[in-house]
Formats: C-alpha cells, structure tokens, sequence
C-alpha cells in the first residue's frame, strides 16, 4: 500500500511539473510577443513615413528636394510649424461633417471654408489657426461653440539653398526653421577651403540684406549654435582667404588661412615648409594687392623675426610671401612677375 501511494505521488509531481513548465513557456512566449510589439511601436515613434510608403500623402517640401530620395528637415513639434501658400490642410468640424473637408491655403495664405468665406492663416501654427476658424465659424453665426481640429496633409515646396564651400551645395528642403548646424550637415559640410564667416540671406533677392555668422570647424560657439535658417533663406560659405607663398621654400603654392582667418608671414612660412638651402633671406617680401588695383611691396627681416625682436607681419587675403634665390634674382623680380607665378600656383589645402 506504501508502495503504490509513493508512485501515485511521484506521477502527480511529474504532472504538476509538465504542466509547470507549459504554463512558463506560454508565459515566456507571451512576453517576447509583447516586448516585440512595443519595441517596434516606440521605434514607429521616433521615425518619419518615407515619402514613398507613407499611407499618408507625403509633404509637398519633401517630394521638392534638390535630390530626389533625400531627407526633409522637420522639426521636432509639428504644431510649431508656420501655414504657408499652397499647404493642404484637413479641416475636421466637430459633428458638422459638412464642414469637414480638405482645404488648401491660396496665394494670399486664406482658406475657403463653405459659409465661412475666406480665413486668413498664412503664418499661423496649427492651433493658432484652428482657433481662427473657429472664431469665424461663431462670428458668421454657423456654430455657437465650433471645435476645429487641423491636420498637415500636403507641406508646400521651400527650400534653404546652400552655396559656396560645401561638399554638395543646392537646395535642401525645409518645413521650419532649423538650426544652421543641421542645414550644413545636410550638405555634407563644409569644405577644408571654407572661410570662418558664413552669410544669411533672408528672402530670395539679392538686394534683401545678409546676416554674417562666425563659424568654425573644430569647436561651435554658442552664437554659430544657436543661429536659425528659415525657409526661403540662403546660406553662403565663402573661400576662405588665400595667402601664397613663392620662390626657395620647399612647397610654394597657395595656402587657405586659419580657422579665425589670421596668419602671418612666420605662419605662413611654417606652412610651405620652411625655406630651402638656396634661400636668400635678406631679400623676403611681402607683395599686397589692393581692391583699388594699387600694389604694395612690403620687405621683410627674416633674421629679425627668427631672433623674436620683430613682430611677423599680418597677412591680408590674397598676400604674396616672395623668398628669392639670390640678391641678383631679388632685385630682378618685380611685383608684376611675382604675381604672374602667384596666378599659376597651387592650392596646398593638406600640406
């Protein structure tokens, strides 16, 4: 009897077992299901539709890049956005389904609502302009206590177009204004000739006024970090200035200026790689050439800025530092024949 209750009781443990064992896999199961469903729905979170599988229509200022395919800058709050012409909006009426339709602002930035006429929101955010509406719904006496709820449908094409020392100048396509860091990231960013400055011009004319920017490469102020480009505007990234250096060094040619725009004729020298043995020191000169068409000609003390007694001169965009290889050849050498060789030389962007 003892025998047959102990078997009766390991059967029973080996059942409980199983059926332990089946309920934590169903568990374990269950909970991968649910892991996997949320990650992909915090990952749809944080991600734009594609414009070409979007079951939603696909913003105007996308489709309109400059390369097809290639990303939109949009800002991180939607309701920040500002209405502009040719923007489609979906007006939804609470309980006046005859009201709610698709509208899309004109060129003088209103929309035509049935009953209602012609709504200015050029300009406006979605709520501001949802309020708008709502005002000329209670004012024409269509609806005591009207709620309007807005929807993007279609963005209208605008652009920041990007020019000058970038790797892929053109148009990038904007719905905000954007921080000028993320527009030039956009054009895979500035080139080793780029200049300090950056220039902002509001508006498409080239008579709207500019607004110049510092800018550097190996660390961003909060001035260049905190500048904002709109649509409409142009962002244009100057060369930076050239400074040559010609004659007995042992890489002449053109060399782009510092991070701050600044070198001098010590720096300068550094750069080319020193002078070589064939060198005539005491005949170095600096030739300048004006906007006004004038040429100065600058002699330089090598011996005296090597020893440190005489501050290296300033050197100005466009500067030409001359190290002949004899007196003779430094007497010979007029301006004009200097600046002949400066026209022919090289751009040494990695020396």
């Amino acid at each position: 009897m003892a025998t047959m209750c102990r078997v009766i009781m390991a059967t029973r443990r080996i059942v409980f077992s199983h059926g332990f064992l089946f309920l934590l896999g169903v568990s374990l199961q269950l909970g991968i299901i649910t892991v996997r469903g949320n990650a992909q729905s915090s990952g749809l979170a944080y991600q734009l539709p594609s414009p070409t599988t979007s079951s939603v229509p696909s913003p105007g200022r996308a489709n309109s890049a400059a390369q097809p395919g290639g990303p939109t800058i949009v800002p991180g709050d939607l309701s920040a956005l500002r209405l502009e012409p040719g923007d489609l909006l979906y007006v939804s009426v609470y309980d006046t389904p005859e009201l709610s339709n698709s509208y899309r602002v004109d060129l003088e930035g209103n929309l035509t609502i049935p009953l209602c006429g012609k709504v200015s929101v050029q300009g406006m955010t979605l709520p501001e302009a949802a309020k708008r509406i709502e005002a000329a719904l209670r004012d024409g006496q269509i609806l005591t206590q009207p709620q309007v709820t807005l929807d993007v449908q279609q963005y209208a094409g605008q652009y920041v177009t990007v020019i000058g020392e970038v790797a892929n100048p053109g148009r990038v396509a904007l719905i905000a204004p954007t921080l000028l860091s993320d527009i030039l990231a956009q054009t895979g960013g500035v080139t080793p000739m780029a200049g300090s400055r950056i220039k902002i011009r509001h508006g498409v004319s080239d008579t709207q006024p500019e607004a110049e920017v510092p800018y550097s490469r190996s660390q961003v102020t909060r001035e260049t970090a905190s500048i904002l480009v709109r649509p409409g505007d142009s962002v244009i990234v100057p060369r930076a200035g050239i400074v040559y250096v010609l004659g007995a060094v042992n890489r002449p040619g053109g060399y782009v200026m510092q991070e701050d725009g600044k070198l001098n004729v010590a720096e300068a020298l550094a750069l080319s790689g020193g002078t070589n043995l064939q060198a005539n020191t005491g005949g170095l000169r600096v030739v300048r050439r004006n906007s006004d068409g004038t040429v100065l000609d600058f002699p330089i003390s090598y011996e005296a800025i090597s020893k440190g007694t005489q501050t290296p001169l300033a050197l100005q965009p466009q500067d030409i530092v001359y190290v002949p290889t004899s007196k003779i050849k430094a007497i010979f050498s007029t301006t004009q024949t200097i600046i002949a060789q400066a026209a022919s030389a090289a751009i040494v962007t990695h020396p």
